[in-house]
């Protein structure tokens, strides 16, 4: 029993080290050499923001891949015409719900109904708050709540990259209404609210692969309230 709880504490304490180097490596690659990301990579930084939590669990936004080399190369230019949109891997597009309607509330409850095997008045009370509470509201009061969601999951995807060791460049920099025309976005009742090429860094283009990363120190960024 003592070896493996030794053998534990020791993968637990690694794992948060790698972690924190990971995070310590990654920066937000200016240039990208067009290597493939392994399917299997891929699979997994999706995975990990379709884990992330949401607000009530309703996960409100959707993420496109974009490998088709056209579509990233018009990304490109409602991009600003950054480079690396175009020669990622795999471009994400975390597009958030237009709004919060009755048939999307109701599907992540009897979605969650079906998995758990069963309800209770409780939680069909809860639906009906949500209900209450977001059906009503405009569509774009209803949107900067869905957008803050898909900034949890985006969160995570890049955390998850940073992991397996693949770069990723976080993009608000972009113009929505080109990339929502571009991959037909409005007509699924969506709005696209990020952008997250993932691919690996070409050091010979990249001018910020060797600053040193600059993150405020922790006395100015951490209080502790006792």
């Amino acid at each position: 029993t003592k070896p493996l709880i030794i053998t534990y504490l020791c993968k637990k304490f690694f794992y948060k080290m790698e972690l924190l180097d990971k995070l310590k490596w990654r920066y937000a690659a200016k240039a990208m050499n067009g290597e493939k990301v392994s399917d299997e990579k891929l699979e997994r930084i999706l995975e990990a923001a379709r884990l992330a939590p949401t607000s009530s669990g309703l996960q409100p936004f959707e993420i496109f891949v974009v490998t088709n080399q056209e579509v990233k190369n018009q990304l490109k230019e409602a991009a600003s015409n950054q480079p690396q949109v175009a020669d990622a891997s795999h471009v994400l597009v975390f597009a958030a719900w237009d709004t919060y309607t009755a048939e999307r509330i109701n599907y992540m409850f009897d979605l969650t109904n079906e998995k758990r095997g069963g309800t209770n008045e409780g939680w069909e009370n809860y639906r009906n708050f949500l209900l209450n509470a977001y059906v009503p509201k405009s569509a774009e009061e209803n949107f900067v709540h869905t957008a803050k969601q898909a900034y949890i999951a985006f969160g995570a995807a890049i955390i998850a990259a940073a992991f397996e060791g693949v770069d990723a460049t976080p993009m608000e920099g972009f113009s929505p209404e080109k990339v929502d025309e571009i991959l037909g976005l409005r007509e699924k009742g969506l709005r696209s609210v990020l952008l997250l090429p993932l691919g690996y860094r070409d050091s010979e283009k990249d001018w910020l692969e060797k600053l040193d990363k600059v993150r405020k120190p922790k006395d100015k960024f951490i209080t502790e309230v006792k």
